[in-house]
């Protein structure tokens, strides 16, 4: 058998304790594991019929699953190449490489994102990112 460490403790994020970002009108972010304490980050965006990302990049790799509805992900200048997501799908786009993605059809879509860093950073083209990596809304 393997040691344990008695002073091991499992981390548990409840969505139901997660505060609520907004993305603009038809999105919004649940940050769970968030505190910079883990070697990942995670959260739970949903985001309604018609909502397509921002096209933005990570100095990280970030994993998209989806756990509700459809969407349409793509690498920056492969739109034409872009793939369709459906419950249980998950994608992994690399470091440094602008993407983005849209709901598909009429029904909203939730996804879980994990970025393979402690902290949230996300370079939007269009628009400037706050501290915590969420974007900064036109007023």
């Amino acid at each position: 058998m393997g040691s344990q460490n008695s002073n091991a403790r499992a981390k548990v994020a409840r969505l139901g304790d997660a505060e609520q970002v907004d993305f603009g009108p038809l999105a919004h972010y649940h940050p769970l594991l968030a505190d910079g304490t883990t070697a990942i980050r995670t959260g739970i965006q949903t985001s309604q019929p018609g909502y397509v990302a921002p096209v933005h990049s990570h100095p990280y790799d970030e994993v998209l699953m989806i756990l509700e509805g459809e969407a349409k992900a793509w690498l920056d200048g492969g739109e034409d190449e872009a793939v369709t997501l459906g419950v249980g799908d998950t994608i992994m786009l690399p470091a440094n490489v602008a993407h983005s993605f849209c709901v598909v059809g009429e029904a909203p879509m939730r996804l879980v994102g994990i970025h393979l860093n402690p902290e949230r950073i996300v370079n939007y083209r269009d628009r400037e990112s706050d501290v915590n990596g969420y974007p900064v809304l036109p007023e």
